[in-house]
């Protein structure tokens, strides 16, 4: 039911199954950056890598990071005050460096896209775990995702904020 409710939130699109190969891009060793589930310590570190441009707005119990991509894409990491990345949300024409935004996470997501890959048959991937929510989609030229630790969410936080 969250993630029915996220996708109808976030996409906004026609939606297309992402692909084991497309969830592969991007999966080359990088250095640490901030990522899921760890400490957001340098914004300007990201913005470089990504060839983005950086916004930071305050939420209340969270602040939103909104890196504009190059592409026209943005990838949003939302932050809780001591620092941690609970939750990230990308939108564009290409998928970003989903390693680099998942962290440790992004093997948990890889080896769920490949137990479930031909039940899919387009629909978005979807993990539903009690540790990790993360729906992807979208098709060349506007790909979506969104992807929370629920525990690590600040009170006050709505997943339907993830757009």
């Amino acid at each position: 039911m969250w993630l029915r409710s996220l996708a109808r939130n976030v996409a906004g699109l026609s939606v297309v199954g992402l692909s084991l190969v497309g969830l592969s891009l991007g999966a080359s060793p990088s250095p640490a950056r901030a990522a899921l589930g760890r400490a957001y310590s340098s914004v300007e570190s990201d913005r470089s890598v990504l060839g983005a441009t950086v916004q930071s707005v305050s939420a209340g119990a969270y602040t939103v990071h909104t890196l504009a991509l190059a592409n026209r894409g943005a990838v949003k990491e939302f932050t809780r005050p001591d620092g941690v990345v609970f939750a990230v949300a990308w939108r564009g024409p290409g998928r970003p460096d989903l390693r680099q935004l998942l962290g440790e996470h992004f093997d948990t997501v890889q080896a769920e896209a490949a137990a479930t890959s031909g039940r899919r048959l387009g629909r978005p991937l979807s993990v539903n775990r009690s540790d990790l929510m993360v729906i992807s989609g979208g098709h060349p030229g506007a790909f979506w995702g969104v992807a929370v630790i629920p525990q690590l969410q600040p009170a006050g936080f709505s997943a339907s904020g993830l757009k």
